[in-house]
């Protein structure tokens, strides 16, 4: 295959509407597992396309990746609920399937095609989130006395008007909106940007999800590090103007408590332990101490915890589902995958040319620790696009290392020297 740089506009398009269609989760049709818009734009492109399917060289951190799920799916084998483990085993391999797709796409463009896609998406989701999420408040009026209930783009979650969007849960709407964030944090040098960053941190604040914010400032703060001082200063003004006329339009204009809200969830925290999250990790704990070397089975916890407790909740802890369901086999390919991604970063000094990737994976490692993505459109889309980035250049270096080495064996140089 020719050099990915030299092709930047085929399948232009179409990786916008492939991100588009990453971010429009809720909307799938349900087969035992969610099949999802992108997926079916996906496959039916393959079948179309078949011809120009480009398998790339995989990555280090891919093949951990890979030997991960096929020790998570292998653990269903002697899990106590194995229809639980199908489910999980067939969502995987349709979701692979749909990995690979998503990078032969991306091989035939440059990094710039494919920032443009997520700059625009990013301001359409967002946009539309919002637009929803308005519509939810006025159906309501105003009224936020409910337990799960949903609006429109709002979910009613104890008396708190939680920002869904386009998605079915505020915590997964932050970690969707977490790449979109990080771009926009990193290049704020055109209104464009400037605007999808007031939008996304507009969102992530009326979501109310704590560990997303805390995921969001610590990502900030790293950026922060990471670029000069005088850069730093005129992001930080411009950030806390932008916050404040936020807040001022909000709670004065709108009449709507926005900060007292926020204050409130927080302080939350103290009796709720972490909406119930503290009890399901002892939980899975207690399920991986009985079964520690492969876990209780793919995708089982559910199942165990609908048996012991009566209520069918996840961990929201990826790391500690993990350890459940797959035992130490498990945890150790997926901290392995988890490593490897940020060895690959700092080693292709990503943290300084593609900072936006670095802070995403920073922001996404972060969330796990309060939900269960053991699969997931959004991370599936970004270890995509990092792999085809970390591709690129892998082939650049390739290239040049021959003229190099050409140059050093030419007799006039020998001669010189």
């Amino acid at each position: 295959m020719d050099n990915v740089m030299q092709k930047p506009l085929r399948y232009q398009f179409t990786i916008f509407f492939m991100i588009l269609l990453v971010t429009l989760a809720k909307y799938s049709i349900s087969l035992g597992f969610s099949l999802k818009p992108y997926m079916i734009f996906l496959l039916l492109f393959i079948f179309f396309h078949l011809s120009s399917f480009y398998f790339q060289r995989l990555q280090s951190y891919e093949v951990a990746m890979l030997l991960f799920y096929f020790f998570y799916c292998y653990s269903g084998v002697f899990a106590l609920h194995p229809d639980s483990s199908l489910r999980i085993l067939l969502g995987i391999t349709l979701y692979l399937m749909c990995y690979f797709i998503m990078k032969s796409i991306l091989s035939y463009s440059n990094a710039n095609v494919v920032e443009k896609g997520i700059a625009t998406t990013g301001i359409i989701f967002n946009t539309a989130s919002l637009i929803l999420y308005v519509n939810g408040l006025r159906s309501a009026n105003l009224e936020f006395e409910g337990e799960r209930a949903i609006v429109f783009g709002v979910l009613l979650d104890r008396n708190y008007p939680r920002l869904i969007g386009l998605l079915e849960d505020p915590n997964f709407f932050v970690f969707y909106n977490t790449l979109f964030f990080a771009y926009y944090l990193c290049h704020p040098d055109s209104w464009k940007n400037r605007i999808g960053l007031l939008l996304c941190i507009a969102t992530n604040l009326l979501t109310f999800s704590r560990g997303g914010m805390v995921a969001l400032v610590i990502m900030f703060a790293i950026y922060l590090v990471l670029n000069k001082p005088v850069k730093q200063l005129k992001i930080v003004v411009g950030s806390l103007i932008t916050l404040g006329l936020f807040v001022y339009v909000v709670t004065v204009q709108l009449k709507f408590g926005l900060l007292d809200m926020i204050d409130s969830r927080f302080e939350d925290f103290s009796y709720d332990g972490g909406s119930g999250r503290f009890e399901l990790w002892e939980r899975a704990w207690e399920f991986f101490s009985d079964n520690m070397f492969l876990g209780i089975g793919a995708f089982n916890f559910s199942d165990y915890n609908f048996f012991h407790h009566n209520d069918t909740l996840t961990v929201h802890n990826t790391f500690l589902d993990i350890l459940s369901e797959s035992g130490l086999v498990g945890i150790s390919f997926y901290l392995i995958f988890i490593y490897l991604v940020f060895v690959q970063l700092w080693r292709f000094n990503v943290h300084r040319v593609r900072q936006y990737l670095f802070l995403t994976y920073i922001g996404f490692v972060l969330q796990m620790m309060f939900l269960s993505v053991i699969i997931n459109d959004m991370f599936f889309l970004y270890i995509a696009i990092l792999s085809t980035y970390l591709h690129s250049l892998q082939q650049e270096k390739e290239i040049k290392m021959p003229r190099y080495g050409n140059e050093l064996n030419n007799p006039l140089n020998k001669q010189i020297s």
